[in-house]
């Protein structure tokens, strides 16, 4: 037996109220303003906080604006924010991403390397 799609209606500026597919990771609209225009609904999922030693690093979720101008961000994706720093990407683009850390992570670890020697070389 299929359910029923879930959907939900958000009143709008300019096209009054409008009635979209819900998908089923949107963690709802209770942030919604009436006064949005449609082509500015989007479904976000829940925030995932990336902290180190208590220090925010990253907010992610998963995001879709079905209504975009652009065809490219009608679809899902996911939506990394750094302060004011923000993209959405597609898996590819995560998977990417995730490599750029790890090519970082490996010059972060050289940079302990160099630090730990000259730690030790100050303390002879």
């Amino acid at each position: 037996m299929n359910a029923e799609p879930r959907t939900v209606t958000l009143p709008t500026e300019d096209h009054g109220d409008v009635t979209l597919p819900e998908p089923s990771w949107c963690a709802g609209h209770a942030d919604h303003r009436p006064d949005s225009y449609r082509v500015d609904l989007a479904h976000k999922g829940p925030e995932h906080r990336l902290h180190h030693q208590g220090q925010l690093l990253w907010t992610v979720f998963l995001g879709q604006a079905p209504c975009a101008t652009a065809p490219d961000h009608r679809g899902v994706g996911l939506y990394v924010e750094q302060g004011s720093y923000a993209l959405t990407l597609d898996p590819n683009g995560l998977y990417d991403l995730a490599a750029t850390f790890e090519t970082h992570a490996d010059r972060l670890r050289a940079l302990a390397d160099q630090l730990a020697a000259i730690l030790a070389e100050d303390q002879r």
